[in-house]
């Protein structure tokens, strides 16, 4: 074979190699969402530069009984209606205080969760969440699985009768230890109907993006497909620090590295059911690294003044690859 043959054929070869392996920048079928608790985020020039179609939104379970809570909630999710982005609404506690915050009973929380749908899907909203994080001390459900199932059912009930079409993330979970157990308990309480129709589950996997593993968030998909392998799963919140306590002292170059991990590992669980991420959060808390230890909880896209961090502009960039 001549040298001129040969080199033709090792390009057929590498051309072939080239098309048979799917590479790191094809497009996937996952949807990008952010999270935020601020309407201000809507009218950032950055934020329309990203056009981000989905965002995340957390209220109490007694906001029909706040005025102020009700009101900041409906800014909110019209100011997103306003800029053609969905919001998924996700029941939380008023108190994040470790352990101590107070236990709807479940004729409390079907009560309120009627009034919270019907105004709310006046709104718009389609996606609904029944409980925020079940498994993290801050929330009452932390050590009360089954309040957390009954807030399910009566959700999943609430918002079917109104939208057949409305998805409800029915568990919602953070990959600390003993989520396994969590979730195991959680599903032992469902019957094989209720199993069915928990369609979406919720991960929290802040862990694994900031520690740049994914062992959290694999034994979460692993343990709910073993009662449902039709379950879809959203990042409903993920995101990289750019400061939390002594753990994480403030980065924003640390930052912008872990913030390629939610991408990937998204990708990695595509075929597990993984369908939806949504970053955690726009505005950060802290403006520089003077916060040493006390660092608060900070995971923002842009600074507090909302200039660009440099995660963002890595998010920007990789979420191309990305549906909205």
């Amino acid at each position: 074979m001549s040298s001129k043959n040969l080199t033709f054929c090792l390009a057929l070869i590498v051309l072939s190699a080239l098309i048979a392996v799917p590479t790191a920048s094809a497009k996937t079928s996952i949807r990008v969402g952010i999270g935020d608790q601020s309407p201000l985020m809507f009218q950032s020039s950055a934020f329309q530069d990203l056009n981000i179609k989905r965002t995340r939104y957390f209220v109490p379970a007694d906001i029909m009984q706040d005025r102020d809570e009700r009101l900041k909630a409906r800014r909110f999710v019209k100011a997103a209606r306003k800029a053609k982005v969905s919001t998924l609404l996700h029941i939380s506690t008023s108190d994040l205080r470790a352990k101590r915050g107070k236990r709807p009973s479940t004729r409390t929380y079907r009560r309120n969760i009627g009034r919270i749908v019907a105004y709310f899907r006046k709104l718009g909203v389609r996606d609904f969440g029944a409980w925020n994080e079940v498994n993290h001390k801050t929330q009452p459900t932390w050590n009360h699985i089954g309040h957390a199932v009954s807030y399910f059912k009566s959700m999943y009930r609430t918002v079917k009768k109104r939208c057949k079409s409305c998805k409800v993330v029915g568990l919602d979970i953070l990959d600390q230890a003993g989520s396994e157990r969590y979730i195991t308990s959680f599903y032992k309480r469902l019957s094989s109907t209720w199993r069915k129709r928990l369609k979406t589950v919720g991960i929290h996997n802040y862990s694994d993006v900031n520690r740049s593993r994914s062992k959290g968030t694999g034994r979460i998909i692993r343990r709910v497909r073993r009662y449902n392998k039709n379950t879809n799963f959203w990042f409903t919140e993920t995101g990289a620090l750019a400061a939390f306590q002594k753990s994480f002292p403030f980065s924003e170059l640390r930052q912008a590295a872990r913030i390629r991990n939610m991408f990937k590992y998204a990708r990695r669980y595509e075929r597990s059911g993984v369908d939806r991420i949504y970053s955690y959060n726009w505005f950060g808390a802290e403006a520089d690294d003077s916060c040493d230890t006390t660092c608060k909880f900070d995971a923002g896209l842009v600074r507090p003044d909302g200039t660009p961090r440099p995660a963002y502009f890595t998010f920007k960039s990789a979420a191309k690859r990305y549906k909205r």
